[in-house]
């Protein structure tokens, strides 16, 4: 009996494996297929006439190289950043006693109810009294603090021994000294988690790059990607399209599996209890 469940088990995580799956299958099959054929022979799970012509007519008809190259150095300078300061500021939270600190991380936490959208106007009108509209800094800046983080790595330094604190004041360490060499380097699993989903939410951002941003030069991925989708007139070339989006999913696949061991270590962290 217990052989039965663990075989229904795996066979369910098999499934809702495939489930997930295949909608990316039918995503990197259609990017290698002419758009004659797509239309022709709609309905097809699998198309075997495979081509690289969507992936270079997406190349030689759109700048998607500075695309690229836009979202990947906003993705990564929000992640160095945000993690950086979320790590500095949990720990704070977490180990340092001053005043109305416990008020303060009240305030953080409801920031975590507000919806997104409710700050755009504001921070659109911060940007341009800064004169910061359709640069980096514009892209970047707002996103380096979130509420998430400092109370996700909160959440790790809680548990930071003391022993390890005293160990260091001993040997003469003071609270940053302990902080870069004792807390952050165990607290890795914990900031992989972090970058992680900091990254994937930068790199699909979409509503903040398409307001504070208006030459070409400066879209990013998602943006670029809208814009030559509305581009099309009488027939959309969904293999361009998809081809695309084929490159989007690279860098978001890529930073998953560099940090998968360290994410799978925190969620295991996560679940056991002393």
């Amino acid at each position: 009996m217990k052989k039965i469940r663990v075989f229904l088990g795996y066979l369910t995580l098999i499934l809702i494996a495939l489930s997930m799956l295949y909608p990316f299958f039918v995503m990197v099959n259609l990017s290698f297929t002419g758009n004659s054929e797509i239309f022709s022979e709609a309905g097809k799970i699998f198309y075997t006439h495979l081509t690289l012509d969507n992936y270079k007519n997406v190349f030689t008809e759109l700048p998607l190289a500075t695309y690229f190259f836009n979202s990947l150095i906003v993705a990564l300078l929000t992640t160095i950043g945000q993690v950086m300061f979320a790590s500095l500021a949990g720990y704070a939270f977490a180990r340092v006693n001053f005043k109305f600190r416990n008020a303060l991380f009240l305030l953080i936490l409801v920031t975590m109810l507000v919806p997104p959208q409710v700050n755009i106007i504001p921070l659109f009108f911060l940007m341009r009294e800064f004169n910061l509209i359709d640069t980096y800094q514009a892209l970047i800046l707002p996103a380096l603090f979130g509420g998430f983080g400092i109370f996700l790595m909160r959440q790790y330094f809680l548990g930071f021994p003391k022993d390890l604190e005293e160990s260091a004041k001993i040997d003469g360490c003071n609270l940053f000294q302990t902080f870069f060499k004792i807390a952050l380097p165990l607290a890795l699993p914990t900031v992989a988690t972090l970058a992680i989903f900091t990254f994937v939410t930068s790199w699909n951002s979409f509503m903040w790059p398409l307001i504070v941003t208006n030459s070409e030069s400066m879209r990013t991925l998602p943006v670029g990607l809208a814009v030559y989708k509305g581009s099309f007139r009488e027939l959309t070339l969904w293999g361009n399209l998809l081809a695309c989006s084929v490159i989007c999913t690279i860098p978001v696949i890529g930073v998953f599996l560099l940090g998968k061991k360290y994410f799978i270590s925190d969620i295991l962290q996560g679940g056991v209890k002393e």
